[in-house]
This record gives C-alpha cells, structure tokens and sequence, in this order.
C-alpha cells in the first residue's frame, strides 16, 4: 500500500516550494528548475503564477479524479484498429493517418485525433511495428549537470574474496561518479535494490532518477529482451513510484557505459586489496569497503559536476522502512492468522477490532527481517527476525 494522497502532495508541494527558493534567488534557470520538477517549462511557469497568488492552495491539482471528456472511449480505440485491419493492412502509419486527415467525412469518427495516438492505437494492437531509426550510436551520454539528478545502480559477480563467488552492489551518482552506496551480498536481487536505494538516501537525499539494467527484480519484461512493461511494476519499481522516482531502464551494455567502466576499475583494484588485507569473509569485505575502499575511490575518481548545486533533496515526510520492503496483500484466515512465505502469522487482539477474519490486509517484509501487517494505514501486528524460518512456523 503506497502513500496516501495528502502525503503525497504535501512532498510535491515540498518539493516545489525548495526549487523555487532557488529559482528566485537566481540559483536556478527556468529550465533547470522545470527540469528538477519534472515539469514543462510552461508548466513551471503556471505554477509561480499560481503559488504567488493563492500560496500552496495553488499547487493543487484540480484534475485529479476527474476523467478528462477528451479521453478516448475504448469503442473509438477498437474502431480505428478495424478500420486499419479492414482496408489498410501493410500500409505506413503514416500513410494511413494521411487517408484519416484528407478522407475523414468518410469515417464514423467525432473528431480526428493525433498522429501519435493513432500510431500508438495500431502499435498497441501489433497491427504496425515502428522501426528503428538510424543505427546504434557509441557517443558517450553527457552526464546530469547535477548531483542527485541521476543515480546508477548496478551488480556484478565476481570471487572478489575468498573462493567463491559473490555480488558486489554499487550505487553511483551520474554527475560526480561518487559512489552512494556499496556492499557486498550473496545475490542481487530485490533486498540488495532496496538497500542500496536507501543506504544512498540516507547519505545523500532522495534523488530525480534511478538508471538500471532490466533484471527481473528491477522491472517485467514480457519479453526475453524486449520492452519492459511500464504498468506491472515490481516491488522496487513501486517503491521508486512512491518515492517520486523515475526509473530508467537501460537496453544495451553500452547504455550503462559509465558505471561498466566503473566495475572494470573495482574488478582490477579491490580483489587485490582485498587479497593484500588478508580478507576473505564477506563480513570483512564490506567492512574494507565501506570504511575504506569507497572514500578513496571517491577521492581518486570523483568529477566536479557542472552545477555547484545539488539535486538531492532531504524530505522530512519520507519513512523510508514502510516504503523500502517488500509489500503483498492477504486475507486472514478464520483463526485470524496470515501466511506469508511458510509462517502462520498470528494476529493478536486489539482495541480497535476483536478479530480480523476475511479482511484483506499488507504484509510488509523490512531489510531488517522483521515484518510487520497493516490494515489499511494501520499497524496491527509485528514480527521481528523470522524470514528464513521453516515452512508452516507459527508464529504469535
């Protein structure tokens, strides 16, 4: 269950309140600004107009929960795919939209609508498929001009201790190549996501984007290297959403050039350190690197972004352990307990309800181990340190 929708206004309006300070005081442009809001230049500037005249109450966003009347009805959709099955089938979108502008009296339509909507009404269906334009390029990407506009987090295996093989979790910011977060773990997977996330935030701030590969913990991808699908998100791509953090996914190795050039100097360094220290438990591995590997590193590779000012941003309103876990509904059983993951979950009686048989409520798994249940926004039970326990525990 994400964050209710006061909570969530009270961050923008936050948020938008701290990039104004700047803009006023001259530290921002209009286009970084809009930029840091993730909003058209236009848009920003609706919003100085409207927060000068009505203060916060101006921010707010009187199209929520209303449907728009220009929405496009699902009939309309199906039409257009039945009048380009029909008659147009191997025809360019392109061609096919110039016969709709120039012939439209003689379709059943109210109104012509774009190209785009129509292209993306053909795609939708599989009735056209875009190519791909131009080749693939190996221009280097320019870096964000600031701190905290982009953090990059990536995995690689490798037997960087001892004699087996590990995963080493690394966060790095886009701008500065400062490493946020760093560790070591057993296998990359949603936990060691969530805990980079948060080690960074905690250090730094919250963050504008968050660059990734598409792994299966970071994003659904119908398809075996196709497209990843933007609606079905995962647990860390849920908690990204609740956090107001765009997620980038990456398409090819050369996409993440810059944290790759990154692992090729840790893979090169740190197993030899590591080897010269004597270390080969993982419990003294991450202790080397977080208390030593990462400064100097840092040190030696660290860039001056372009702009002095950062876009990490510290938001008061932010429980970052009721966001970073992993969240699944369940109904409780008629002897008001839970399963979750091979435990039985035993809900204790409270004062604000004898029992909870049949209702539907969150299980959250914390980084911890601990797990807590909630009923809508509240609280009604805690576990502490039992994933991992053999199936069918009980647990009160």
């Amino acid at each position: 269950m994400g964050l209710d929708r006061k909570t969530k206004e009270a961050i923008r309006m936050e948020r938008f309140e701290d990039v104004y300070e700047r803009f006023k005081l001259r530290s921002l442009t209009t286009r970084e600004a809009s930029e840091l809001l993730g909003v058209s230049e236009r848009q920003f500037f609706r919003q100085r107009i409207n927060y000068e005249d009505e203060g916060l109450n101006g921010l707010v966003d009187k199209r929520v929960g209303k449907i728009s009347p220009l929405r496009a009805r699902g009939e309309e959709t199906e039409e257009i795919q039945r009048l380009y099955k029909s008659r147009f089938i191997g025809f360019s979108v392109a061609h096919f939209y110039s016969f709709l502008k120039y012939d439209f009296d003689k379709y059943n339509f109210e109104y012509l609508r774009s190209y785009s909507w129509v292209k993306n009404a053909l795609t939708d269906a599989r009735l056209v498929r875009v190519s791909k334009k131009g080749g693939d390029h190996r221009l280097r990407r320019p870096r964000r001009p600031r701190s905290g506009m982009m953090v990059h987090q990536d995995g690689s295996t490798h037997n960087w201790f001892g004699s087996y093989n590990s995963d080493l979790i690394i966060s790095m910011d886009d701008a500065t190549s400062d490493i946020t977060s760093g560790f070591f773990c057993k296998q990359e997977g949603t936990h060691s996501s969530m805990r980079g996330i948060k080690e960074t935030i905690n250090a730094y701030g919250v963050f504008c984007e968050f660059y990734t590969d598409r792994g299966g913990h970071y994003f659904h991808t119908p398809e075996a290297g196709g497209k990843i699908d933007k609606r079905t998100l995962t647990q860390v791509g849920r908690a990204l959403k609740e956090l107001g953090i765009q997620h980038i996914p990456a398409y090819s190795p050369q996409a993440r050039g810059r944290s790759e050039r990154m692992f090729r100097t840790i893979q090169d360094r740190l197993p030899k350190e590591l080897e010269m220290m004597n270390i080969t438990t993982m419990k003294e591995a991450n202790e080397y690197l977080i208390n030593v590997y990462i400064p100097k590193h840092n040190k030696e590779f660290s860039v001056q972004p372009q702009d002095a000012e950062t876009a990490f941003m510290n938001i008061k309103h932010i429980n970052l352990d009721d966001i970073l876990c992993l969240k699944e509904h369940r109904t409780v059983n008629n002897d008001n307990t839970v399963n979750y993951k091979g435990l039985i979950l035993q809900i204790p009686q409270n004062k604000h309800r004898y029992n909870y048989v049949k209702c539907n409520v969150e299980v959250r798994e914390h980084l911890n181990g601990s797990i807590s249940i909630y009923y809508g926004h509240l609280n009604i039970a805690n576990f502490n340190n039992f994933v991992g326990q053999g199936r069918h525990k009980r647990v009160a």
